[in-house]
């Protein structure tokens, strides 16, 4: 069967379906409409029934005296009320005439028993029993058509008629399905008629649009050969036999389909390559085509913009770049001017100190302008870098030198306090006057003893024990254990603690040793007494690590402030401003942070106070679990304790 032959009946297939399924509710829709509109009328027809049986009712029981233990007393009366009303009469029969779906109008007392009736055969009867035609309204389609066109059925529209919240009597009017069906009968086949139009007009459609959609194929078949007109492609081409039109697009559709499927997967791995590459750059990388749209953007350039990484891909340089800043003025105008920026220093107003350099691509032969190249580095990160490497590089010799030195002057330490000992012996008299001597020189020996065995541990490889722990949970038990200890020196801890976990893969028992050395460091930075405010929350800074974000830890205190001059020393070892400080705390925490992947920083102004931040490396899993949450964690805020 041929492709044109097939798309006939399949378009003639489809077409027909759907005209049956429209035919179909159609029909549907209309045949309940008939129900629900014989419901109204004939109910609207009931309605004026109960009004006039309920004037009968009153008119006929007025002033009369009825035995409250003598049912067939009131019944009597009930009848001899309804059936001598004219006008309740009048409406049944005006009811009845002019409904062609009414098949008897009934009224009952409230035993079932009939009052009145528009056959006579039915008055005095019990009623009989049929289905309420709430029941018809509900049904479906096809139930509704079954009962509609199949057996014949009588259903109840029942209007009751209460009385001090009892039921005193009640309208039924009975609806019969073959009348429904017989006033039913002229508008389906009114249907059945346009729905047979409908199919007919829409097949033959179908057939002349399969015809015309095949005509542009010829066109499409010339079309691809000129876009293969390769001579590999066209040998291939020249061997396919003379089959049908839509065959021969489809096999050059196949062969085009396999060398684009090649070349994406080459440029899939480039592109994979190169996103790679501009990951682990430190440099904000923007590439521009010729007409100035960004094309290509490292994950570092969000660091120096305004904008997200995708919110930048595709736009023209003057929506990338803010001219109101002094970062973005000098790169457009460098762009709008078409000369170079070679590592031009900038100081942006946020204090950052970048290098911004633009370089411009031209093909001299062309005489034509190919794209440019913005590097923005950010010269205060690879001082830090340095200073990091640097004190890392000190930090790493004192380690080495007090592990030589610590073995060394420990043997002595103990030769002396063993001969101490034996001279303290032969000595015997506890008063006398040498002895004092002796003591001091003992206490000065276990101190000395007491340093050297700090120098020790300080240099002592440290084997981390590492568990995914809440973050939140360490600081919470930390400001427990200093809580007291800061409140005997008039220091009030406030804390910001999110109540959603931070999972990061650390050394609970070091974790705890340098925030707790931070947070004693504030505190002695306030001798007076003053805030305290520790803060943990997650950075929107990525670390390299876990592709995720960093926890941050802050501690800032209210104290006099750290000079410009000994900020940078404050890490080293044995640096102290204090008169019984050892110099060990910060350079311990200092350490503890670089063994996590993680990193502290301070912030100071004199007569303002200081602030610690800790960084320290979410879980990778954590970190998949907070990106797939939308809100973020609240924090509670409040003093602890």
């Amino acid at each position: 069967m041929r492709l044109k032959t097939k798309l006939v009946l399949a378009i003639t297939a489809l077409v027909f379906l759907v005209a049956g399924m429209l035919s179909l509710v159609y029909v549907s829709e209309l045949l309940h409409a008939s129900v629900q509109q014989t419901y109204d009328t004939d109910r609207t027809g009931a309605a004026q029934i109960w009004s006039a049986l309920d004037n009968a009712l009153r008119a006929g029981l007025k002033d009369r005296r009825v035995d409250p233990n003598n049912p067939a007393q009131l019944r009597t009366l009930e009848a001899e009320a309804v059936r001598g009303s004219d006008a309740l009469k009048a409406s049944i029969d005006a009811l009845n005439s002019s409904s062609l779906t009414v098949y008897d109008i009934n009224i009952a007392d409230a035993q079932g028993g009939t009052l009145l009736s528009s056959d006579p055969g039915n008055q005095d009867k019990p009623l009989p029993a049929r289905p309420n035609y709430s029941e018809l309204l509900n049904n479906g389609t096809l139930q509704l058509m079954r009962e509609v066109f199949g057996t014949p059925r009588v259903f109840d529209i029942v209007i009751p008629l209460n009385r001090n919240g009892a039921l005193f009597a009640a309208v039924h009017v009975g609806v019969r399905t073959t009348l429904l069906g017989a006033l039913y009968k002229p508008l389906l086949q009114k249907a059945a008629l346009l729905m047979g139009f409908s199919l007919g007009t829409a097949l033959l459609v179908a057939f002349l649009l399969s015809n015309f959609a095949l005509r542009p194929l010829e066109e499409i078949s010339e079309q691809l050969d000129h876009w293969t007109a390769s001579g590999e492609t066209t040998n291939e081409l020249a061997v396919t036999p003379k089959r049908d039109t839509a065959e021969r697009v489809s096999s050059k559709i196949e062969m085009i389909g396999q060398r684009m499927k090649n070349v994406e997967e080459v440029f899939s791995a480039l592109k994979e390559n190169l996103n790679q590459i501009l990951g682990n750059l430190q440099d904000g990388i923007l590439l521009f085509t010729g007409g100035g749209r960004a094309v290509l953007v490292s994950e570092a350039a969000r660091r120096f913009l305004d904008h997200d990484q995708e919110t930048i891909l595709g736009k023209q340089a003057a929506d990338v770049f803010d001219r109101s800043t002094v970062l973005g003025r000098r790169l457009l105008d460098a762009f709008e001017s078409g000369s170079s920026l070679v590592m031009e220093e900038i100081r942006t107003e946020a204090g950052l100190h970048i290098q911004a350099s633009v370089d411009f691509i031209r093909d001299e032969e062309m005489h034509q302008d190919l794209g440019a190249l913005v590097t923005l580095h950010d010269l205060e990160s690879t001082a830090a870098v340095q200073s990091e490497l640097e004190l890392s590089r000190r930090m790493a010799a004192i380690g080495r030198l007090t592990s030589g030195v610590g073995h060394e002057v420990k043997n002595p330490i103990n030769a002396i306090v063993v001969h101490l000992e034996l001279l303290k012996a032969k000595l015997g008299d506890q008063g006398a006057p040498a002895m004092r001597h002796l003591d001091v020189i003992d206490s000065e020996i276990h101190r000395l003893d007491r340093v050297v065995q700090m120098l020790v541990d300080f240099s002592r490889p440290v084997e981390l024990k590492l568990r995914e722990q809440d973050l939140g949970s360490i600081v919470r038990d930390v400001l427990a254990l200093a809580q007291e200890e800061l409140s005997t020196h008039n220091v009030t801890l406030v804390s910001h603690i999110p109540e959603e976990p931070m999972i990061a893969n650390v050394d609970t028992d070091l974790l705890k040793q340098a925030v707790l050395n931070v947070i004693q460091n504030g505190a002695q930075a306030m001798p007076e007494g003053g805030k305290l405010d520790v803060t943990l929350e997650e950075s929107s800074e990525a670390n390299e690590l876990s592709q995720g974000k960093y926890a941050v830890l802050r501690v800032r205190d209210e104290g006099m402030g750290i000079p410009e001059d000994i900020r940078t020393k404050i890490f080293d070892l044995y640096f102290t401003t204090k008169t019984a400080g050892s110099g060990i705390g910060l350079a311990m925490t200092y350490r503890i942070l670089q063994l996590h992947q993680g990193s502290i920083d301070v912030q100071s102004k004199i007569g303002e106070g200081t602030e610690f931040e800790l960084r320290v490396p979410l879980a990778a899993a954590e970190w998949g679990r907070r990106q797939s949450r939308s809100a973020s964690p609240e924090a509670t805020k409040g003093p602890v304790g």
